[in-house]
């Protein structure tokens, strides 16, 4: 295999390439706003946990105590440096959480959010932008949903896919990179990751950007959306919430909207999320498809079952992407670990786990991953003509 593999140091050469980092989903609730310094109250509405510190004290079991109150800076840990060093154009985030005190929850079992000072952690990382289609930002409700979408605002930070209406929750965030142009954020989520279909937004109620299904009808709306919000030199960016929440498997319907949004609507980066694990990357047509980022931050520390698939391991995905085309220049992820709910570079074992599993899911699409002294992941494909 020829392998396309390009490194951009802070230069001249910058000036034609857009960094973006992505991660996967970031579930701040629960034992994670209680070690903040203004968390909500404690307690939960689950069948078998009803106080948000037991996740507190089930992490320090296996992992030791934790801080509290920590900084807000304290559960980036490592990450903050990396964002430093790598020095992104973008930073986007699938924000799996509300940001409310609303006691309006929805009777569904689990029910995430994060006090909106202690959303103060989201400027802290300089997040440019949250993607909220997903099946957690209404878990305390309408009420819980605008609270969110008013202290995203307060700090600065771009949404997209949820609003007050259909209007806002279809629209795309808008980034204006200095001297590179525009990028937009579109989101979307599948009832299939868990989000009921009645938190869909209308015209007239707010909620969240929901496609029915990956039907061509569904693609054809996705694209037409796309269309009318899409000027000729943007780059787009669709963040996308989709299946369940363990296994390695890529649906084919998956690949088949992935696909379509690169061919008829110019996608440069599928970002997709759902579940608790990272899952195959593809290049498609120099374009980068993540079908799935894993967790980034999560408070299971404790929890017991599915350790096969090691969702206490979380990757930052750099992606160098050029100015004009748009194409794929190249692709590192930097392991790390969640340990005390806190981010830790993964080392060792741990890393070369993460680099052989994703080389070997992401075969199947003709890519590959590699491990580099660094401890750093690198991808690689076929040489593209563009590239």
């Amino acid at each position: 295999m020829s392998q396309s593999v390009v490194s951009f140091p802070a230069s001249a050469a910058r000036k034609e390439v857009v960094r973006i980092f992505l991660c996967g989903d970031v579930m701040l609730g629960r034992g994670i706003d209680q070690i903040l310094p203004y968390p909500c109250s404690p307690r939960l509405h689950e069948d078998y946990v009803h106080s948000a510190i037991e996740y507190v004290r089930l992490a320090e079991q296996v992992s030791g105590s934790i801080p509290a109150p920590a900084n807000v800076a304290y559960i980036w840990g490592d990450a903050l440096d990396v964002l430093r060093r790598k020095q992104p154009d973008a930073r986007i985030i699938n924000l799996e959480t509300s940001i409310t005190r609303s006691e309006d929850y929805e009777a569904k079992g689990i029910n995430y959010r994060i006090s909106p000072e202690n959303a103060e952690c989201l400027r802290v990382a300089a997040i440019d932008c949250c993607a909220l289609a997903n099946n957690h930002v209404l878990d305390w409700g309408r009420t819980g949903l605008l609270d969110t979408l008013g202290v995203l605002r307060k700090l600065g930070i771009k949404t997209a896919g949820a609003g007050c209406d259909l209007h806002e929750a279809s629209a795309a965030a808008i980034l204006n990179l200095p001297a590179k142009g525009r990028l937009l954020v579109a989101s979307f989520v599948l009832p299939d990751s868990g989000a009921p279909v009645r938190w869909g937004a209308t015209p007239e109620t707010p909620g969240v950007n929901l496609l029915p299904d990956l039907s061509s009808a569904s693609v054809a709306w996705a694209c037409d959306q796309l269309a009318e919000l899409r000027r000729a030199d943007d780059l787009v960016v669709v963040s996308i919430h989709w299946g369940g929440n363990w296994g390695y498997e890529i649906p084919t319907e998956q690949i088949r909207f992935a696909h379509a949004l690169i061919d008829r609507a110019g996608v440069c980066i599928v970002h997709g999320h759902s579940a608790h694990h990272a899952k195959a990357l593809e290049i498609y047509n120099n374009r980068l498809v993540l079908y799935g980022c894993g967790d980034f931050l999560n408070d299971y520390e404790g929890i017991e079952g599915y350790e096969s698939f090691r969702n206490d391991l979380s990757l930052m995905y750099f992606a160098d992407i050029a100015a004009k085309s748009g194409g794929l220049l190249a692709l590192e992820m930097v392991p790390l670990q969640i340990r005390r709910f806190r981010l830790r570079h993964a080392l060792g074992k741990d890393a070369e786990w993460l680099a052989h599993m994703l080389d070997s899911e992401s075969a199947q699409f003709g890519a590959g991953v590699r491990l580099d002294r660094n401890g750093t992941l690198i991808a690689f494909w076929p040489a593209f003509p563009d590239s």
